[in-house]
């Protein structure tokens, strides 16, 4: 079977990079799956070309963490004009081991688990969808389930919270050690503005989640959502 490893584009090189990578590393887990990356835009090979040469069956997995406009709009219908017969799997979504993933590039900042003293900007893109962003927001909670932290949700597109009004929300709660999570994939423009803001108030900022195994986990286990749903049908 064939996947196809989805992501947004961006004009930003390490967007790229990083997919690619994410697919190097699911095809070396999996080594009976055929591994093609795709982007929505920007870059190629576009999701539209990949699809016409995908053969029946094959599974388009989308590199994205919010079941978003892409997610719902986009991809659908490149894959309807292109090869209907390609299904398409969830968003990686607030998976659990990717909240794990996050935890650990906290770490990777000198933050203990056990100091009460720090407070967590988990910051996304945000999204039009009410809906998409409520989800987004949960991950803040995951992540401090067995910790001492406190933790809030910033925006950095869009109306919702943005870094400035977390920052106070966190000071104001009593946090005196604060740190940025960004609950990213890959580094790009945006993740630029945000160190620029964690630069110019001297917060830390942790590493995006990159291309770890369990990002390649997550992704290999939505392909095999849809295999099973296929085999069930």
């Amino acid at each position: 079977m064939q996947l196809i490893l989805t992501a947004h584009g961006s004009a930003d090189p390490r967007s790229a990079a990083n997919a690619r990578e994410v697919a190097r590393t699911v095809a070396a887990l999996r080594r009976d799956v055929d591994v093609k990356v795709a982007f929505c835009e920007q870059n190629s090979p576009n999701l539209r070309e990949a699809l016409a040469d995908s053969p029946a069956g094959g599974v388009v997995v989308p590199l994205l963490l919010a079941d978003a406009y892409h997610a719902r709009i986009d991809i659908p219908e490149m894959i309807a004009g292109a090869n209907p017969a390609v299904l398409q799997a969830g968003v990686l979504g607030e998976d659990d081991r990717l909240i794990h993933v996050l935890s650990q590039r906290l770490t990777h900042c000198g933050v203990s688990r056990l100091d009460s003293s720090v407070g967590v900007l988990v910051t996304a893109v945000g999204s039009s969808s009410a809906a998409a962003n409520a989800r987004t927001a949960a991950v803040a909670t995951g992540l401090v389930a067995g910790t001492h932290w406190q933790a809030t949700t910033a925006f950095a597109t869009g109306p919702q919270a943005n870094l400035a009004e977390a920052t106070e929300l966190m000071l104001a709660q009593g946090a005196t050690r604060l740190v940025i999570a960004p609950w990213f994939l890959a580094h790009g423009t945006i993740t630029d503005r945000v160190a620029e803001f964690a630069a110019a108030h001297r917060i830390p900022m942790a590493q995006p989640l990159g291309s770890h195994r369990l990002v390649a986990e997550t992704v290999l286990d939505r392909f095999d959502d849809v295999a099973a749903a296929r085999r069930a049908a």
